[in-house]
């Protein structure tokens, strides 16, 4: 059974809805108990870095997310449930992450390198260039279209951690890839067949 954690943030339904479409048992909760049975753990998000946060300590969801991850389960961390897999972000002021990956949330640029405005937040669909082929990419190949909505991105303070790319004023980590843990910057459940075909590569991965 896949768990997607609720903490009062985000698209949880239809997430879970993209999970049973592809034959995965899916359940939002934020039971602890639920969440440690669970064979794979998801965190989806969008909203504000700080909240999220503030939120996942109020649920005391904190530490099932990092027991999840020591245990070595597939965990899957989504917008904004990818950010805040890292150690801080500058949205709104200085927010510290899970600190689970290494890396940095900043700012999307407001120009490109010719000092074109960019239009923020970094909305709809965008492609993207494979670095690693991480198990929940598997069929997946660069050029493959998803969708983004967000107005931050990470920066990893590794680049090995990047499983994906994705131009838009800048190259910036649109996934990445360590252990059992792949987090991406798009939306899978709103990404059509490519999206779909992630999830259910995730959902069977072991």
């Amino acid at each position: 059974m896949i768990a997607i954690i609720d903490y009062d943030m985000g698209n949880l339904r239809s997430v879970q809805k993209a999970f049973e479409v592809v034959g995965h048992q899916a359940v939002v909760t934020r039971d602890c108990g639920i969440i440690d049975q669970a064979s794979h753990v998801v965190l989806p998000g969008v909203g504000a870095f700080g909240d999220c946060m503030n939120n996942l300590h109020r649920y005391g969801l904190v530490d099932p997310i990092h027991r999840a991850i020591r245990d070595d389960k597939p965990f899957l961390g989504i917008c904004l449930g990818y950010q805040v897999l890292f150690e801080e972000s500058e949205e709104f002021g200085i927010h510290k992450g899970l600190g689970i990956l290494p890396g940095k949330v900043k700012a999307m640029p407001l120009v490109d390198s010719r000092r074109h405005a960019l239009k923020i937040p970094h909305m709809g669909w965008n492609t993207l260039q494979i670095e690693q082929a991480a198990p929940p990419l598997k069929g997946i190949e660069s050029g493959a279209f998803v969708y983004f909505v967000h107005s931050f991105y990470v920066e990893p303070a590794h680049p090995s951690l990047t499983c994906t790319t994705t131009e838009y004023g800048i190259s910036f980590a649109s996934s990445v890839w360590k252990g059992k843990v792949f987090a991406s910057q798009f939306h899978p459940e709103k990404s059509q067949t490519i999206g779909l075909h992630i999830l259910k590569n995730f959902g069977n991965w072991q």
